[in-house]
């Protein structure tokens, strides 16, 4: 059979499908309107069908065009597996992944994946969308990032959560708080200095507050902040305390500003969370993104104070 359209008319026809415009998918493969839109045509010529219903204001697949989108992801998503497999041909690797994470993770443990995955694959594109561990969760159920860095999800029908690692809350202080000298510190303890937190609408709030249920005495919050970064950066300028998670504190490696706090353990209970990596159930990664998320499983980073 002699086919007349040929690979990039292909992409043109699935990026439409999956981003629903004409506008968005133009951009995402880097061509004109009128360019894709020609694309478009050629290969409704070719085939002899129309596979888009267009209105001025929307586009959306026809009957036809829901059944050549899923034979045509299968195509591409196999041709690209292939691609990955050859390792000459992996640093032409292209696409781009859309991946969520709470921000407590964001700052030192993403930066050494990133820097590690663009050293081998330098022409994936990498959306990093950075929230609260509920907005994680749903922006990856609803679709809106291919996978997530996450606490949370563990429970979840239509999630799969692959473990990462596990990290304990630590007590963020100065170098030249009185605390900062200890071995450890239990969480009563607390109710003799300063502390701040992040606020009850928080992830890591809820699993501090049930973990902490059963104390007879909890030190109250003088400041509130919704993120980890906001606590530490308080804790920086002396204003008190603050317990986070252990990923979340500066490694030595890094600014000198970071040498200005240090981790100490919290006992009595010891408080954990589990970090792990969260996908939709039953729905593929993309090539790229299948790339990125066993590079993150491979990689094995640990939680280093």
């Amino acid at each position: 059979m002699n086919f007349k359209f040929d690979l990039p008319d292909l992409q043109a026809f699935n990026a439409i499908a999956n981003l629903g415009s004409f506008r968005a998918a133009a951009q995402s493969i880097h061509l004109s309107q009128p360019a894709i839109s020609r694309r478009i045509d050629k290969l409704e010529a070719a085939l002899g069908v129309k596979l888009l219903e267009r209105s001025t204001r929307r586009v959306s697949l026809s009957a036809v065009g829901h059944e050549f989108a899923r034979k045509t992801q299968g195509i591409l998503d196999e041709l690209d597996s292939t691609l990955l497999g050859i390792e000459a041909l992996a640093v032409q690797r292209t696409g781009t992944v859309s991946i969520s994470c709470v921000p407590s993770a964001t700052r030192y443990f993403l930066p050494l994946v990133m820097q590690r995955f663009h050293a081998q694959f330098p022409k994936i594109r990498i959306r990093i969308h950075d929230a609260h561990a509920s907005e994680v969760l749903t922006t990856v159920l609803h679709g809106e990032t291919d996978f997530g860095i996450n606490f949370i999800g563990q429970k979840e029908v239509g999630i799969v959560f692959k473990p990462l690692l596990q990290e304990r809350f630590v007590l963020a202080c100065r170098r030249d708080h009185p605390l900062a000298t200890q071995r450890s510190v239990r969480w009563e303890e607390l109710v003799n200095h300063q502390v701040l937190s992040v606020g009850k609408s928080s992830g890591n709030r809820l699993l501090m507050d049930l973990a902490l249920a059963q104390l007879p005495q909890r030190a109250q919050p003088i400041f509130e902040a919704r993120h980890i970064q906001t606590l530490l950066g308080l804790v920086e300028a002396g204003l008190g305390v603050a317990a986070v998670p252990q990923l979340a504190m500066p490694r030595a490696t890094h600014n000198a500003a970071a040498h200005a706090l240090i981790g100490v353990a919290l006992t009595s209970p010891s408080v954990k969370r589990s970090l792990g990596l969260i996908s939709r159930r039953a729905t593929s990664l993309s090539p790229a993104a299948a790339q990125l998320y066993q590079f993150i499983v491979d990689l094995k980073i640990k939680p280093s104070l």
